[in-house]
């Protein structure tokens, strides 16, 4: 007796008749089925089916494994993808389609887009839920999460932090550039997605806490070698670049070489002790 069973390549797509030999499947199994185009990949819906005499059935080659089921979803995601922006493109939708998700049953379909401005996609939801045959639903998204989405390199040379492992984005100011004395350039403060970096954030509060302790540029200090004005202050190095009051000399010296009011009051006391 011929094993004919009831798939369907898309969640709402027709029922379409195979023959699965002798190869054992069950009712929400997925089977790779040899078609006109190629293998593809089906979900078994019914194992109760009848061919029509003469029927040309299509036949089952084997039971879909993992790896059958990722490249299939790939394949439908690209596809709807490229089905969204000829759609968009014939309604007149000023919108850039970015990628496509199917869940993980393959059974509801998010699509993410960017635009300068929100848009009313209503009826593209419509079209294309029509001709692709499944339940979906369209998402617009911000610059970061564009990059995110499509990823790519940063300036460091490593792949972007937030496709990389960042879950969530921190509030970046040009308050923590200014802070790190980086150069205020558009062009270097910010990443692909035009947006400041989000690695500025990652070191914020360590050069916060050290910038109170360096000294203002100009202010007067004390030194082991006598007063000097704050010409410069390096928070990575943690030293000051001073130049003497007397002698007009230029010298970098080690912050904690530094005499804070503090200790000159007590080296002060001590020398009137003696």
């Amino acid at each position: 007796m011929a094993n004919i069973i009831g798939v369907r390549f898309r969640s709402r797509g027709k029922l379409v008749y195979c023959d699965a030999g002798e190869i054992s499947l069950q009712v929400n199994d997925y089977a790779v089925v040899d078609t006109d185009h190629g293998l593809d990949v089906a979900k078994v819906v019914t194992l109760e089916a009848q061919s029509q005499p003469g029927e040309q059935l299509m036949a089952v080659v084997r039971q879909a494994e993992e790896e059958d089921l990722e490249e299939a979803r790939r394949n439908l995601e690209k596809e709807a993808l490229s089905k969204c922006n000829e759609m968009a493109a014939q309604i007149g939708l000023k919108m850039k389609p970015l990628a496509a998700r199917y869940d993980y049953k393959g059974e509801h379909l998010t699509i993410f887009f960017s635009a300068q401005k929100r848009v009313d996609f209503r009826d593209l939801v419509r079209k294309l839920s029509h001709a692709l045959e499944t339940r979906m639903e369209l998402r617009q998204v911000r610059a970061r999460d564009e990059a995110k989405l499509l990823g790519s390199i940063g300036k460091c040379g490593y792949p972007l932090c937030c496709q990389n492992f960042l879950t969530s984005f921190a509030s970046v100011s040009i308050k923590m550039a200014k802070e790190q004395n980086l150069a205020l350039n558009p062009m270097k403060i910010s990443g692909i997605c035009g947006r400041l970096l989000c690695c500025l954030s990652y070191e914020s509060k360590e050069y916060a806490a050290m910038r109170k302790k360096m000294p203002q540029p100009k202010q007067e200090i004390s030194t082991p070698w006598g007063k000097a004005r704050v010409v410069s202050t390096n928070i990575l190095k943690e030293t000051v670049t001073v130049q003497f009051l007397d002698n007009e000399v230029t010298r970098e010296i080690a912050l904690d070489e530094l005499i804070h009011p503090e200790e000159k009051s007590e080296s002060s006391q001590e020398a009137g002790r003696t």
